[in-house]
């Protein structure tokens, strides 16, 4: 006969805190509040807490501060990319506790390309149209290799260019990169990279572009990768670190002193 698997108990299965960036757009907060609720429709047991960086309350600091004594917790961006909020906002928020640990960012993952490319022919958008991934952008070199990773899993769906812009940050801009892909004549069309409605978005309807997709969610795909990203955590969280953490293998990683896609975070 089989050994029965007792489950934890609820109070020591780590809670969610499902951190977004915040927004003043009354849509977009509807949709983040969803992402929520879906994960709590697939995994019932799991306390998910809500928490904001920027814009919105409650803080992140001030929900991690709240946390009873003992339990442990995993911090999940539900951010796209990494960038100052993964590596600092969140990183001191986990750091400030103990058993409490971050979770790596939603993006890049394959899944999220499969949303871009049902959203590009929702909107009209041929497979040989020209599109531009236009993503919030950061001064992180690791953000900018999270959006082409996406980048090249979305070109592997179509038989047009797809280059990438960003809002802000980065390099080129997302009107640069819509000039730049009329060159090969047709349409031109504007993927857009961002969870939901807000300022980022309304300025992509400005940037010189035939269609503009719309946001990734509403899509139940968004609080599957957060539970995935959340379950990695935990394992990390339980095991702790590796010993030795190989060296990241990205090429962004010579660019920055932090990388938080290893075992734990790495320094130079």
């Amino acid at each position: 006969m089989a050994a029965m698997t007792v489950p934890p108990a609820p109070n020591r299965i780590p809670v969610l805190i499902a951190c977004a960036h915040g927004t003043d757009n009354a849509h977009g907060r509807r949709e983040i509040d969803a992402v929520r609720s879906g994960i709590s429709v697939l995994r019932p047991r799991l306390d998910v807490l809500e928490a904001y960086v920027d814009v919105q309350q409650p803080d992140l600091v001030d929900v991690v501060a709240s946390l009873p004594t003992g339990r442990p917790a995993v911090i999940v961006p539900l951010l796209l990319s990494v960038g100052y909020h993964v590596k600092v906002d969140i990183a001191r928020a986990a750091a400030s506790r103990p058993s409490t640990i971050s979770a790596l960012p939603l993006g890049p993952d394959p899944r999220l390309a499969h949303v871009l490319q049902h959203r590009l022919a929702a909107a009209g958008v041929a497979d040989a149209d020209a599109v531009v991934l236009a993503a919030a952008g950061s001064s992180d070199a690791c953000a900018a290799e999270d959006v082409a990773e996406v980048q090249s899993v979305l070109g592997d769906f179509r038989t047009g260019p797809v280059r990438p812009g960003f809002g802000s940050k980065a390099t080129p801009s997302v009107p640069d990169a819509v000039t730049a892909s009329r060159s090969t004549g047709g349409l031109v069309a504007i993927a857009s990279y961002l969870l939901a409605p807000g300022y980022f978005h309304d300025q992509l309807t400005k940037a010189g572009a035939d269609v503009v997709s719309a946001p990734l969610l509403p899509s139940p795909l968004i609080a599957e990768i957060a539970l995935s990203r959340y379950d990695d955590a935990v394992a990390r969280l339980v095991t702790g670190p590796p010993r030795e953490d190989p060296p990241c293998p990205r090429p962004c990683r010579a660019l920055v002193s932090t990388c938080v896609r290893s075992g734990s975070a790495q320094t130079v």
